[in-house]
């Protein structure tokens, strides 16, 4: 397999007359990263976040006129790395459609153990519960997420329905999120996520090959019926 690695952040080049500030615009969405991974969320303050980038509030609010714009841009960073890795796993020349699911969920079960992804989705995901717009905008991250993996299914098994696509997707994306709490950086079961892949690898290629269309409504109705 290919090793692929997702970077912390992708950040887009600014255009026209914000292009002077792309360094300051970049050190601040890193400095954010930072702090929300090592202190947690009550540290994300745009005081606190300017005096992580070496600056002051006015200096800051010259990037970004409000705390929500920034957490957009960090969150669109996150995702945009992801998708660009993503992109080349599922783009990856002579790999079948089964192997490149493999190899992206390997590439996100590695990710989780690393100590930013273990902090930084969790922080996100507590932010949400009361937050309306975190909520909305992890939402489209996750959403945008599941993107690769509906393509991959589909090419596994194009006679599944877009409906019964979508669930397996997200149930896919699902279970393997669940385990950042688990097997994630300096987690109990950290030292088994190997195994956890070999598990995962194998039983969600099996899901996306043998789902035959309707079987998953078909469960839901009679939840007895046996596995095709």
């Amino acid at each position: 397999m290919t090793n692929f690695i997702v970077p912390d952040l992708k950040i887009t080049p600014r255009t026209g007359g914000y292009a002077r500030g792309q360094d300051g615009f970049e050190h601040i969405l890193r400095s954010a990263l930072a702090l929300l991974v090592n202190q947690g969320s009550a540290a994300l303050t745009l005081r606190r976040i300017a005096a992580e980038s070496g600056m002051n509030v006015g200096n800051l609010n010259y990037y970004f006129r409000s705390k929500e714009e920034l957490i957009r841009e960090l969150l669109n960073a996150v995702i945009s790395s992801y998708e660009e890795s993503f992109d080349e796993i599922i783009h990856e020349p002579g790999a079948s459609a089964e192997a490149r699911l493999e190899n992206l969920v390997m590439l996100i079960l590695e990710d989780i153990t690393t100590k930013k992804t273990t902090r930084f989705f969790p922080e996100l995901w507590a932010m949400a519960n009361h937050d309306a717009f975190v909520h909305d905008r992890m939402n489209e991250l996750y959403e945008r997420a599941r993107v690769s993996l509906n393509e991959l299914i589909a090419e596994i098994n194009p006679a599944l329905p877009d409906d019964e696509r979508q669930i397996l997707a997200l149930f896919i994306s699902g279970s393997m999120e669940g385990l950042t709490l688990f097997a994630g950086f300096d987690k109990p079961w950290r030292s088994a996520m190997p195994m956890l892949e070999a598990i995962a690898r194998r039983s969600f290629v099996h899901l996306a090959r043998t789902l035959q269309p309707g079987e998953i409504k078909a469960l839901c109705v009679d939840p007895a019926a046996p596995a095709a």
